[in-house]
């Protein structure tokens, strides 16, 4: 929608759709961010240009243990956003799934 983008939930999977990563949070996150770069990358676009970021996690102690990995990937501003406890993904072995909405510079 002319500058703005927003990507739906990334979660830790393969090409097939199978769960990658099953138990650990922290490289199911790098996973999610991973491909969300990917994503991003698609549109001519960089985690810079990140205006919101919701991140789901069943664990959020565990989410915060491994938050900081979050430096690395937004290394001029945060976005804005929320994290949110839940009781449950879509497949059980998501532990964290992360959408964004960016806006493309011009």
């Amino acid at each position: 929608m002319g500058n703005a983008i927003k990507i739906s939930g990334a979660v830790s999977m393969d090409d097939e759709g199978n769960p990658t990563a099953i138990g650990d949070l922290g490289q199911q996150m790098k996973n999610c961010y991973a491909d969300l770069d990917k994503i991003l990358k698609h549109y001519g676009c960089t985690f810079d240009d990140v205006v919101v970021e919701n991140v789901f996690t069943t664990n959020m102690a565990l989410f915060l243990e491994n938050a900081a990995y979050r430096n690395s990937i937004y290394t001029k501003q945060f976005p804005t956003g929320s994290w949110l406890g839940v009781k449950e993904l879509a497949v059980p072995e998501f532990l964290i799934e992360i959408e964004l909405e960016v806006h493309k510079m011009e």
